[in-house]
C-alpha cells in the first residue's frame, strides 16, 4: 500500500520570509491582564451566588445556579466569530471589543433584581469573554521563540483572575454587597481597554492576510489530532467549569467550621487557586523541552486519584486535596494552546481556537446547569466522583496523541 501523502498545513513562523516579531513586554502585560478579566468577571457571580440568591428570593443558592449556564454557553459559542474576526478584521481591535464591552456588561449586572435579568447579564459578559482566547492568545505568541513559557505565565494569569474572583467578591459580598463586585471589576476592565488603546500599535495587516510557511503533516495524523483535542479539552472544560464554580460551595461543605463567613471562605479558596496557578508557570515551561503526548498524560491521570480521595475528604485534609487537584486542572490547561501553536499557523489560529473553544465551552456549558441539581440531588461526592471519571475519560483520549519533542525544539526544526 502506497505511503498516505501528507497534507500541507501552516507551519508555526506566520510568514515564508519574515517571522512575526514578539510584542512589547507592556503590550504581552496587558494581553495577561485582559485572561485574567477573563476569568474573574466570569466566576463573580458563582463566588456570590448564595448572597444573590438570597437578594433575588431563592432559598437555595442550587436554584439560581443554572440561570448562569447562558455565560458559559456564549463563552463557547461566541469563540467561532471572535476568531474569525479575529483572522479578518485584527486582533487588537477585537481585543478593544473585548475590554470595553466586558466592562460594560459587568455595569449591566450589578443594576439586575431577578434571575432572568441575571441570567441575561451574564450570557452578555459570556458574549465578550469569549473574545480573548481565540484572539488574545494567539496574538500574545505570535513571534515568541519560546511558546511553552509563554503559554504557561498567561495561563498563571487566567488563574489568578480565578483567585481575584474568589477574593474580591468573598470581602465585597462582606462589605460591600455583591452588586459592587461587578461595578469594581466592570471599571477595571475599561480601565485597562483606555491602557491598551493607547500603548498597542495597530496591525499592519490582519492575519488572514500573512502569507503562510507550509509544513507537512499526514492527513489522518492531522485529522486524529484534530479529534483528540476536541474531546480532550471538552472533558477538560467539564472538569474545569465544574471545579471553578462549584469550588464555593464545595469548600463551605467540606469546612463547615468557616461556612458562614464569605471572606474566609474566599480568602481560602483564593489561596488555592493561587497556589495552584503556579502549576501553569512549570507546565509551561515543560512543554518547551519534553514531549507533549507524555507530559499530558501524567497531569490528566493525576486527577483521578485526587478527585477520588477528595470525594471522601474533610477539613483540612479536603483543602490539602482540593489545592492538589486544582494544580492539575489548572496544569492541564496549557497543552490545549500547545497543540495549537504545534500545528496551526498565526494567520489562522484564532479561527481553529475559537472553533474548539466553542466545542469544548459549549459543552461544558452544561457542568453549570447541572452543578446545582446534580448537588442537590446527590452531594459533592458524587460530582468529585464524576469529575474522576472524566478525568479517566480524557486520560483516555491522550494516549492516541502521536508523540513528539518539546514544543521549542519543533517550531525550531520547522523554521529551519
Amino acid at each position: 500500500m502506497p505511503p498516505v501523502p501528507p497534507v500541507a498545513i501552516p507551519s508555526l513562523a506566520g510568514s515564508d520570509s519574515a517571522p512575526l516579531a514578539a510584542h512589547a513586554p507592556l503590550t504581552m502585560l496587558l494581553l495577561n491582564i485582559a485572561h485574567a478579566i477573563a476569568h474573574l468577571v466570569l466566576l463573580i457571580f458563582a463566588t456570590a451566588v448564595g448572597a444573590v440568591a438570597a437578594d433575588f428570593g431563592f432559598s437555595r443558592w442550587e436554584d439560581l445556579m443554572p440561570y448562569a449556564a447562558g455565560a458559559f454557553l456564549f463563552f463557547g459559542l461566541g469563540s467561532v466569530p471572535s476568531g474569525r474576526l479575529g483572522d479578518h478584521w485584527g486582533r487588537r481591535a477585537m481585543m478593544l471589543v473585548f475590554f470595553f464591552g466586558i466592562g460594560a456588561a459587568c455595569l449591566i449586572a450589578a443594576t439586575t433584581h431577578n434571575a432572568w435579568q441575571m441570567a441575561a447579564a451574564l450570557a452578555l459578559i459570556g458574549i465578550f469573554a469569549s473574545i480573548y482566547h481565540p484572539v488574545g492568545i494567539p496574538m500574545l505568541v505570535q513571534g515568541t521563540q519560546r511558546p511553552g513559557a509563554v503559554i504557561g505565565v498567561n495561563g498563571l494569569a487566567g488563574n489568578l483572575g480565578i483567585a481575584a474572583a474568589a477574593v474580591l467578591t468573598g470581602f465585597t459580598v462582606k462589605y460591600l454587597g455583591w452588586r459592587m463586585a461587578f461595578v469594581i471589576s466592570g471599571l477595571f476592565a475599561i480601565a485597562i481597554g483606555a491602557l491598551f488603546a493607547r500603548v498597542v500599535p495597530r496591525e499592519d495587516l490582519p492575519p488572514a492576510r500573512r502569507t503562510p510557511k507550509q509544513s507537512d503533516l499526514p492527513a489522518p495524523e492531522l485529522a486524529r489530532v484534530v479529534l483528540i483535542l476536541t474531546l480532550t479539552s471538552t472533558a477538560g472544560s467539564l472538569v474545569f467549569n465544574f471545579t471553578t464554580n462549584g469550588n464555593g460551595e464545595l469548600l463551605g461543605d467540606r469546612m463547615r467550621e468557616i461556612s458562614t463567613d464569605p471572606a474566609a471562605i474566599g480568602a481560602l479558596l483564593g489561596l488555592v487557586y493561587v497556589i495552584a496557578s503556579f502549576a501553569q508557570l512549570i507546565v509551561g515551561r515543560a512543554i518547551d523541552r519534553y514531549p507533549l503526548k507524555c507530559l499530558f498524560l501524567i497531569i490528566v491521570l493525576m486527577q483521578v486519584p485526587l478527585f477520588a480521595l477528595a470525594a471522601y475528604a474533610h477539613g483540612w485534609v479536603f483543602y490539602v486535596l482540593a489545592i492538589a487537584f486544582m494544580s492539575f486542572v489548572f496544569g492541564a490547561i496549557p497543552f490545549t494552546d500547545a497543540l495549537i501553536v504545534r500545528y496551526v499557523d498565526d494567520r489562522m489560529r484564532s479561527r481553529v481556537a475559537g472553533v474548539r473553544f466553542a466545542i469544548a465551552f459549549g459543552v461544558s456549558a452544561l457542568a453549570v446547569w447541572l452543578l446545582g441539581p446534580l448537588v442537590k440531588a446527590n452531594g459533592f461526592a458524587f460530582l468529585l466522583i464524576l469529575m474522576a471519571a472524566i478525568a479517566a475519560f480524557a486520560a483516555a483520549g491522550v494516549t492516541f496523541l502521536p508523540a513528539g519533542r518539546g514544543l521549542a525544539s519543533q517550531m525550531r526544526s520547522s523554521r529551519s
